[in-house]
């Protein structure tokens, strides 16, 4: 299979942004696969790649030691709706209030998040970039943008109507800085190939 996001068209009309999710949360995805909605189309993408798992756990560790009183740092494939911009992610790593997560139904509130990770893939590089930085930057305090490609991550901090702020750039091997709510220094070491 060739790692390309496939967008799925909706039904006719203009469907409300909840029906959509819905939509997005009930899908049968094939296994390794994870349903967003982007973009108001519903696309399916594959998971991340194995070598993502060591870069990842590392993340997901440290920020965890890190995190708001009542948030945790995960992995797992929930998503997150943002109603005001009509969009559902499920981001390869968060870190949330832990309360949001005791809400029936598949996808939790974005108010919730004090964090967001993406993993970069040449599927969803673009997206992560752009559309996503764009989201987030208006609500999450902190987006770190994990560059596969590159082996760079940036961390973007202080959200606003129009986007976030402050933004620093690493190589992989270099400590990131990491803002309140987190205050903490990220060691990227793990995330070298093979490091």
């Amino acid at each position: 299979m060739i790692e390309r996001p496939r967008p799925i068209g909706t039904t006719e009309g203009e469907p409300a942004f909840e029906d959509v999710l819905r939509t997005v949360e009930e899908m049968d995805t094939p296994d390794g696969h994870k349903a967003e909605l982007i973009r108001g189309k519903i696309v399916v993408s594959p998971w991340s790649k194995l070598r993502y798992s060591r870069p990842m756990r590392s993340l997901r560790e440290q920020l965890g030691q890190h995190a708001p009183e009542g948030h945790i740092a995960d992995t797992s494939p929930f998503l997150f709706g943002f109603p005001s911009a009509e969009r559902g992610y499920g981001p390869d790593l968060y870190v949330v209030d832990e309360a949001a997560l005791e809400a029936d139904g598949r996808h939790a509130d974005s108010t919730a998040l004090s964090l967001v990770s993406e993993f970069t893939s040449v599927s969803t590089r673009d997206a992560d970039w752009q559309e996503k930085l764009q989201v987030y930057g208006q609500l999450v305090p902190v987006y770190l943008v994990v560059d596969m490609q590159a082996e760079e991550i940036t961390c973007f901090s202080d959200p606003s109507p129009q986007g976030y702020r402050a933004h620093k750039t690493v190589s992989f091997g270099t400590p990131l800085p990491v803002p309140a709510p987190f205050s903490c220094e990220i060691d990227t070491t793990a995330f070298k190939a093979g490091g």
